[in-house]
């Protein structure tokens, strides 16, 4: 049936930024069809961008909508009402609609507002970035609105990815991609600012180097690597990340305020409690997704490892795990749905909270020692900035401050990537290994 599907049907593509452009390049290579469009008025340059390529270019959306069979709106999620109120009457009659936001529900108000109602609705959402590998990936789909044969052709077009298919409705979908990604993004957005505010390359500080700092160091960068607006939309549009972002602040103000106030057993008893509840199904014998040896490997130090370890207080990873705890999140009951980055996420918060003796020599020096006193103070300000602008919903002053750390981090950002992606492929491996995919 793939082979007829691929002689008949047109898959079109509005919006061909950097996820639309590997959804046209991968669907060509695998013998589809493709059509694509973006901005109307950069038609010419577009053209020019992909003149060696498969896709054929059409001059807006609405004559992608009047041929395409599958239209797939590749576009910024604070975009998406606006353009499917443009196009979306334009879809050919039969057709199927969907959508690669990072937030589901708007997206589909957005469909059934504006397009016909003989128009299929099946949506879809590759949880991974455009240079990642998909192949294991998880690729979600939403069947809203079809027939089983219209799902049937979209599971064919997609298989090109190899990636893992998950079915979910928009709510699921939202509820988990908030729970997996809302308060990790949070901590490391306020990670890279603070490093920022403070004029810190933390791979030229010694205090910085080896094991967790890797890990930490590579997230951030990685993230500042992306555009403003994949974790912009995530953020902003989807309700149930306001909530989390916010207690995200407010964890990591909480136990940065009884840091200070030196009340150790209180501190403790907040991060055991935590610890036993996000961890909770996890055995003392099961092999972490993250240990020394593999965080040794991934520095973008040039400084050579001294495997003398580098206390630190660690707070943002220890308001991970607290504000999981106050928002009764399991975050390995969602691994099925997870990105690259929550499993490397998952991994670091796991290797403090379950190496033996390391959560504690953390609490003994977050409450005894005060060498990284001034950066947790930042990081704390940082984490409230960023859940103020989310909870603004102000897409303008999240793009600014984006954008700043983002240019503070460029000479490192290509580096980052390369070695952030074999991290990658590490701890993918040792999900499939602890049989979590």
């Amino acid at each position: 049936m793939e082979e007829t599907w691929k002689d008949t049907k047109i898959i079109g593509i509005i919006g061909l930024g950097d996820m639309g452009a590997m959804y046209a390049e991968r669907f060509s290579r695998a013998g589809w069809t493709v059509v694509g469009s973006d901005r109307e008025d950069k038609f010419e340059e577009t053209c020019e961008k992909f003149q060696d390529h498969k896709l054929k270019v059409l001059p807006s959306g609405h004559h992608v909508s009047r041929i395409a069979d599958y239209i797939i709106y590749s576009v910024e999620a604070e975009n998406i009402r606006s353009i499917v109120k443009a196009y979306g009457p334009s879809t050919k009659v039969g057709a199927i609609v969907g959508g690669q936001t990072s937030c589901k529900n708007p997206e589909i108000e957005a469909f059934e507002e504006f397009v016909p109602e003989d128009v299929n609705i099946i949506s879809l959402h590759s949880l991974h970035g455009p240079k990642v590998d998909s192949t294991g990936q998880p690729l979600v789909l939403i069947n809203h609105r079809s027939s089983p044969e219209n799902f049937e052709f979209i599971k064919s077009l997609v298989s090109c990815f190899k990636s893992k298919v998950v079915e979910l409705s928009a709510t699921q979908h939202d509820k988990i991609t908030a729970d997996t990604q809302a308060v990790t993004h949070a901590a490391f957005l306020s990670m890279g600012t603070a490093w920022m505010n403070i004029n810190q390359y933390p791979w030229e500080t010694p205090k910085w180097i080896g094991g967790i700092e890797n890990a930490k160091i590579n997230i951030s960068l990685r993230i500042f690597s992306n555009k403003w607006h994949v974790y912009a939309g995530l953020a902003i549009t989807n309700p149930s990340a306001h909530g989390q972002v916010l207690q995200y602040s407010r964890s990591a103000m909480e136990l940065f305020t009884l840091m200070i106030e030196g009340k150790k057993d209180e501190f403790k008893k907040r991060l055991y409690t935590a610890r036993d509840f996000v961890f909770r199904h996890n055995s003392d014998h099961e092999e972490l997704l993250l240990n020394d040896s593999i965080l040794e490997k991934f520095s973008l130090s040039k400084t050579p490892p001294t495997n003398v370890y580098q206390p630190n207080s660690h707070i943002s990873l220890l308001a991970i795990v607290d504000s999981w705890h106050k928002l009764g999140i399991i975050p390995f009951e969602h691994m099925i749905c997870s990105t690259p980055l929550f499993r490397i996420f998952l991994g670091v918060t796991e290797y403090l909270f379950r190496t033996p003796k390391l959560l504690d020599q953390c609490i003994e020096f977050a409450i005894h020692d005060t060498s990284f006193r001034h950066d947790d103070l930042e990081f704390t300000f940082a984490a409230r900035r960023w859940a103020e602008i989310i909870s603004r919903g102000d897409y303008r002053l999240y793009e600014k401050s984006f954008v700043e750390a983002q240019d503070f981090f460029s000479p490192m950002i290509p580096e980052a990537n390369s070695i952030g992606n074999e991290m990658i492929k590490t701890i993918l491996q040792r999900v499939r290994d602890r049989g979590e995919d």
